[in-house]
C-alpha cells in the first residue's frame, strides 16, 4: 500500500499545481482536504478538480461554526488589530486549518502534510506551527520551499504544459485568500506601493466607497459578554451574523484596508483587505468597551490587544501565551454587554449611540448640571496632590527652595515659600 500525503487543498492556482507536482516527486497517494471556513467556493467543482488533477480522494470539512466561535470571537473580544489596520482574517483561519489537516492525516494514517504556502509568506509559519502543535511526528512538505517554480506565471505555464485547466484568468492573477471574515488581495499593481489599488477590478465583497449609496444606513449590534448576538434586533448565530454584516457593510464600502505590513519572515509586503462585517463589529465592540470598562482595565487591555495581534499574526495560536492572553480578555468581557448603533456612509463608520446595563457612565457625575455625587470643590485638593511633582519641580527650577542654588549655579534667595 502506498504511503499517503494529506494536502491542504483550496482549488486555487498553487494547490492545483501541487497535486501533479507531488505525484511526480513522491510515490504517494495524495489526499486533498478542503477546509471550509466560509470562503465562496463551489466545493463539488473543486473536489472534481482535485480528483481530475491526480488526488486519490478529496474531503471537505465544514468548520465555519468552529472558526467563528473559537477563533474569530476571541480575536474580536481582544480587539486584536495587527499594525493598526489588519483584522487578522487569514491569521485566525490558518491555525484551525492546520488542526483539521492533522485530524485527517491521523484518520488516513498519512506520513506527511503538504501545503501551498510560499517560502516568503506568513502562512508557512502558521501552518507549520499549527501542525507541529498537534503532530510533531509528521513530515511537512511545502513545495514552494523546494521546487524550481519561481512565479505564478511559471505555475500557469506548468499546468498548461500538462493540459491541466488553469483555475484563474491571467489578467486577474491576484493572490487571494478568502473566508467568512475577509478577502485578501496581493500581487499585480499592489507590488509597487506607489500604485493606487485598482478597486474596480479587485474587490469581491465590497463596493468602492464612491460607488456606495448616497444615503447613510444605521445598524444596531447587540453584544453579550463581548460576543455579538444580534443585528437590528434579530438574534442569530455567529456565521449568519457575520454574513449579514458583510452584506450590509459591503454595500456601503466599509472595511477596505490598504496596508504595507511587516511579515513574520522580516520583509514588508502589501495587501488590500476586505473585512466589511469585521470592521463593523470591531468598531461596535470598542464603543461598548468605552462605555463598560474602567480606565485602568481599558488601558492595560490595549497592551494585551497589541500583543494578541502579534501572537495571532505570527502563528502562535496554540501556545500558553495566547491562552493566557485570552483568559485575561475573557475576564474583561463579563460586563461588555449591550447595544451599539452605528452609521455607515460611503466607506465610513461612525458611532450613533450605545447602551448597556453595565455602563459606567453616570449622568449625575458627568453632567454639566451638578449632581449629588460630585462636589466641584473636591477637585482643588485632587489637582494639588496630582500635580505635586509639577509644583515641586517648578519651585526647584525657579530657585524658591530654601538653601539651594539656581540651575545656573548662583545662590538662591529665600522667598519664604519653602517650608
Amino acid at each position: 500500500m502506498k504511503k499517503k500525503i494529506v494536502l491542504a487543498y483550496s482549488g486555487g492556482l498553487d494547490t492545483t499545481v501541487i497535486i501533479p507536482w507531488l505525484k511526480e516527486n513522491y510515490d504517494c497517494d495524495i489526499i486533498a482536504v478542503c477546509v471550509d471556513v466560509g470562503q465562496e467556493a463551489d466545493w463539488e467543482t473543486i473536489k472534481q478538480r482535485a480528483l481530475t488533477t491526480g488526488a486519490s480522494a478529496c474531503y471537505v470539512a465544514d468548520v465555519k461554526k468552529e472558526y467563528v466561535e473559537n477563533y474569530v470571537w476571541p480575536a474580536l473580544k481582544a480587539g486584536a488589530v495587527y499594525e493598526d489596520k489588519y483584522l487578522l482574517g487569514t491569521s485566525t483561519a490558518r491555525p484551525l486549518i492546520a488542526k483539521v489537516l492533522v485530524e485527517y492525516a491521523r484518520k488516513e494514517k498519512a506520513v506527511a502534510i503538504a501545503h501551498g504556502a510560499t517560502g516568503k509568506g506568513n502562512d508557512q509559519v502558521r501552518f507549520d506551527l499549527g501542525i507541529m502543535a498537534f503532530a510533531p511526528d509528521l513530515e511537512i512538505i511545502a513545495p514552494w520551499r523546494t521546487w524550481d517554480i519561481k512565479s505564478r506565471e511559471e505555475e500557469i505555464e506548468y499546468l498548461e504544459k500538462r493540459g491541466i485547466p488553469v483555475p484563474m484568468k491571467k489578467s486577474d492573477s491576484y493572490s487571494r485568500d478568502d473566508n467568512l471574515w475577509h478577502i485578501s488581495h496581493e500581487g499585480l499593481e499592489l507590488e509597487d506601493p506607489a500604485n493606487e489599488p485598482n478597486l474596480e477590478r479587485m474587490l469581491k465583497m465590497t463596493v468602492p466607497p464612491e460607488k456606495a449609496p448616497d444615503k447613510a444606513e444605521y445598524v444596531e449590534i447587540e453584544f453579550e459578554q463581548g460576543i455579538p448576538v444580534a443585528v437590528n434586533g434579530k438574534r442569530m448565530d455567529g456565521v449568519s451574523l457575520i454574513k449579514t454584516l458583510n452584506k450590509i457593510g459591503g454595500a456601503h464600502g466599509v472595511g477596505i484596508v490598504d496596508l504595507v505590513e511587516n511579515r513574520v519572515v522580516g520583509m514588508k509586503s502589501r495587501g488590500v483587505y476586505e473585512t466589511p462585517g469585521g470592521a463593523i463589529l470591531y468598531y461596535a465592540h470598542q464603543e461598548l468597551e468605552h462605555l463598560c470598562l474602567d480606565r485602568q482595565t481599558y488601558a492595560f487591555k490595549q497592551m494585551v490587544s497589541q500583543k494578541m495581534a502579534e501572537v495571532i499574526y505570527g502563528g502562535l495560536w496554540f501556545t500558553p501565551l495566547r491562552e493566557a492572553l485570552s483568559a485575561f480578555v475573557d475576564s474583561t468581557q463579563r460586563t461588555v454587554s449591550g447595544k451599539v448603533r452605528l452609521k455607515l456612509y460611503k466607506g465610513s463608520i461612525s458611532a450613533a449611540g450605545s447602551t448597556s446595563p453595565y455602563s459606567l457612565y453616570n449622568t449625575s457625575i458627568a453632567s454639566f448640571t451638578t449632581g449629588e455625587l460630585y462636589n466641584h470643590a473636591d477637585a482643588k485638593g485632587f489637582i494639588r496632590l496630582y500635580g505635586l511633582p509639577v509644583l515641586v519641580r517648578a519651585l526647584m527650577e525657579q530657585g524658591f527652595v530654601k538653601g539651594t542654588q539656581h540651575i545656573d549655579g548662583t545662590e538662591a534667595k529665600s522667598s519664604g515659600v519653602a517650608g
